[in-house]
């Protein structure tokens, strides 16, 4: 059964989204900051995190941020009160996986959160493999016999996108609709992702990424001889 950890400061607001998810058979455990946020992620396995933006101390984008920097491949939905597109857009550039505003339908906050988990459990088993090359997700890395290089998940998502597609085109929009899930994501921010591959997969010439000016990206694939 999945695990989900709700991240809310409001005793009422905890409370009904506590009732809702054990309503659906997930167990549900609780923080009502960040210090018991990171407490109860250090104690046990999450499949989920629900999290609220304004928080006391350590709010809902610098949560989400130190755990995206830890590499760590946990769906995170956003569920505030907060309705600002520049609101929605941090979070999302903070690492969140999904954004929420209250309040919010029932039915809704459950198909949403399916949607996470189902996609984690995908994504946790892909794996590319182009010759002696690995694109492994569950580690979030390239491995070609002894050579083994991390990347942020973000950086991880869009290479194995590109190289999924096997030479397809794909434009700036779909890049960031997918990786990042929101279409609000800055031609700079995709930009510096890319730059950062390129140089990293300087060790890896088996794939080259490829601009399509005015359009978008493709990944080309070189096979050794």
């Amino acid at each position: 059964m999945f695990t989900i950890l709700v991240v809310e400061d409001q005793p009422h607001t905890r409370k009904l989204i506590r009732s809702i998810l054990k309503a659906e058979n997930y167990t549900v455990i609780e923080a009502v900051n960040s210090i018991e946020a990171f407490e109860q992620l250090e104690k046990a396995p999450v499949d989920c995190l629900v999290l609220d933006l304004m928080l006391p101390g350590i709010d809902g984008f610098e949560i989400t941020r130190q755990i995206r920097q830890s590499n760590q491949d946990l769906p995170i939905l956003i569920l505030t009160a907060r309705q600002l597109s520049e609101d929605k857009k941090n979070a999302f550039l903070a690492g969140c996986d999904d954004y929420l505003i209250k309040p919010f339908d029932n039915d809704e906050l459950i198909l949403r959160i399916r949607a996470l988990l189902r996609r984690s459990s995908r994504l946790s088993m892909m794996q590319q493999k182009i010759g002696n090359l690995i694109l492994d997700y569950p580690s979030l890395s390239l491995q070609k016999k002894d050579l083994i290089v991390t990347l942020p998940q973000k950086e991880f998502n869009l290479l194995y996108k590109l190289v999924s597609g096997q030479g397809r085109i794909f434009t700036r929009l779909q890049l960031a609709e997918e990786v990042w899930g929101t279409s609000e994501v800055s031609d700079a921010t995709l930009n510096v992702h890319i730059m950062r591959l390129r140089k990293k997969l300087e060790q890896f010439p088996e794939i080259e990424l490829v601009t399509i000016r005015d359009l978008g990206y493709k990944a080309v694939i070189h096979h050794e001889n």
